[in-house]
């Protein structure tokens, strides 16, 4: 059983980005993320001080809009309108979840899909699903890295991706699917579970559930990938796999932390730099 380590994969990926942002920074252009928060979320903030660490560890530009929770979405929606003018900013990231008064869907579809480096905007999920190039959500595009860092062979194989949310699952299937998987996507609803991922050589669990994938739902030599990050009452963060009944059946799963977790912020500054690219010298 190997261990995948996002966070020494993580690590490639921004040296990567760094040396382009630079190279692009002797021509003028320094890429640039714009993150807008609202409200006081505890969680999102440490995500947003984290986004804006990274982002100029990698020699990038950084600009942070942090609300108060009464921001109405009519204002939310005039700050992403000069966000999507202004030249300088190649990213526009909103931090989720928003507070229950305003439309997330409507924020995001307001977002330039240009600048849309979380991959959310229909316009870039239609990309996504046909194949196109486009902006494609941070977590599953850093899982498809990990694999392709690993030598993990995607085509021909029976994938199962336990969830399917907008964010990992629904996007997660499609990029397995677009490298050639056999793709089955589970969820609350499907019947069976265990006997559906014991045919699977490679599975995605993002349920956020801890312990949610048992050994008996795993067969012998499987690659598991857990996105899932929960903490218990202990204090503890444990993935949606019972790492330790499942790993010794894996020929190769990740941990958490130290899996998935570093690859979302890798794939958001790789998006940022794309975005520059594509809006900068593609012209």
């Amino acid at each position: 059983m190997q261990i995948i380590d996002g966070k020494e994969i993580s690590n490639r990926v921004k040296e990567r980005v760094k040396a382009e942002a630079i190279a692009l920074k002797d021509m003028g252009i320094t890429p640039t993320l714009a993150v807008i928060l609202v409200g006081e979320d505890k969680a999102s903030q440490t995500y947003v001080a984290s986004k804006e660490k990274s982002t100029i560890a990698c020699e990038m530009g950084s600009v942070a809009h942090k609300l108060p929770e009464s921001t109405t979405q009519d204002e939310l929606l005039a700050l992403i309108e000069l966000l999507n003018a202004d030249d300088s900013i190649d990213g526009i990231l909103v931090q989720l979840p928003l507070p229950k008064h305003i439309d997330s869907n409507k924020i995001l579809e307001a977002i330039d899909p240009s600048k849309d480096v979380d991959g959310f905007h229909p316009i870039n999920v239609g990309k996504l699903n046909s194949g196109l190039d486009g902006f494609v959500p941070c977590t599953p595009l850093g899982i498809m890295e990990l694999l392709k860092e690993y030598n993990i062979e995607v085509s021909g194989k029976n994938a199962v991706v336990i969830g399917r949310s907008n964010i990992v699952g629904k996007p997660m299937a499609a990029l397995l699917l677009n490298a050639g998987a056999t793709v089955t996507i589970a969820h609350s609803k499907t019947k069976d579970l265990a006997k559906v991922c014991q045919n699977a050589q490679i599975i995605v669990v993002a349920v956020g559930k801890p312990n949610f994938l048992t050994a008996d739902m795993v067969n012998d030599g499987a690659v598991v990938i857990d996105v899932g990050i929960n903490r218990l009452d202990n204090g503890k963060l444990v993935g949606d796999c019972d790492y330790d009944n499942v790993a010794p059946k894996c020929s190769m799963i990740t941990p958490v932390p130290g899996g998935v977790g570093p690859m979302t912020i890798a794939m958001l500054l790789s998006n940022t730099l794309k975005s520059a690219k594509n809006r900068k010298l593609k012209g």
